[in-house]
């Protein structure tokens, strides 16, 4: 059977009109990191009909990546990700343009990746901090709408960085602050509302110092689906977004929903309540 874009894509349409549509099959979105939320991203996405993705990933796919990552299984173990996941989505979608940086996203390969895109959806691990810190201030600087979700337990936390509004930076104030402070500002100033923490069975299992921490996939593929719908609203122009220090968090284990405002980001008096009482109860410790 010929793949033919708008029959692969008709039953988008009702929730999109056939206009909306073909807007969308002209759009291009980068994504940086292809693990646990960037893979998932892409394939949501490309599902979407977008029609061009600047990808970015340096990594291989490990055994520890089963319980979360997409691409992640036995035939593509020590493959590298970004190779994986281009060939998932061309599977979705043969037509797609679709550049791959696997080198990951460095100052080399910044300009590249970010030419021409209309949109940026973060995909990054938790701890990529220097290149998150980059990827936004980029973003920032260009004027490219950006979008970060975040797996916590069994839920998403959500915001939107747009252009003209409050930047990453500006509401998570990291600076050249240290790798464990900037861990600290970028879980509390994602989830104010913190619902993920009254269920976390084994605290020991959240380790800051050796950058690893416990996750779902369901955090993952709802991460996907907010930042998809995100993504639709961000480039139709249609729908209630919000930007930062607007956000939301979603917790399906706990079935609810939390939208969170926040002036000032991490400056806000409530927010430097929260970091102070994580510092003393330690990364492990629940909320």
């Amino acid at each position: 059977m010929a793949y033919i874009y708008q029959q692969a894509y008709a039953r988008n349409i009702g929730w999109v009109t056939a206009a909306e549509q073909a807007t969308l099959r002209s759009k291009r979105v980068a994504i940086a990191g292809m693990g646990g939320v960037g893979g998932v991203h892409l394939l949501t996405l490309a599902r979407l009909g977008i029609g061009a993705f600047h990808i970015a990933d340096f990594d291989t796919f490990d055994i520890a990546n089963f319980n979360r990552q997409v691409g992640a299984t036995m035939s593509t173990l020590g493959q590298p990700k970004v190779e994986v996941l281009a060939a998932m989505a061309r599977d979705i979608n043969p037509e797609l343009k679709l550049v791959r940086f696997p080198a990951g996203l460095t100052q080399d390969t910044l300009p590249s990746f970010f030419e021409g895109v209309d949109l940026y959806v973060d995909g990054l691990d938790f701890f990529a901090f220097d290149a998150r810190q980059m990827a936004f201030a980029a973003c920032a600087r260009l004027g490219i709408p950006a979008v970060t979700a975040a797996p916590l337990g069994m839920g998403t936390a959500v915001l939107n960085f747009l252009p003209g509004q409050m930047t990453f930076e500006e509401y998570f104030g990291w600076g050249d602050r240290p790798d464990m402070e900037k861990a600290l500002r970028f879980l509390v100033g994602l989830a104010p509302a913190g619902l993920h923490g009254a269920y976390l069975v084994e605290p020991s299992a959240i380790k800051l110092q050796e950058q690893r921490g416990p996750s779902t996939i369901m955090g993952c593929e709802l991460c996907a689906g907010a930042a998809a719908t995100e993504a639709l609203k961000i480039l139709l122009k249609r729908g209630d977004v919000r930007a930062a220090p607007w956000g939301y968090q979603f917790d399906a284990f706990r079935n609810k929903l939390v939208r969170t405002w926040r002036p000032g980001g991490n400056r806000n008096p409530l927010q430097r309540l929260a970091m102070m009482l994580a510092r003393r109860r330690g990364p492990g410790d629940k909320t």
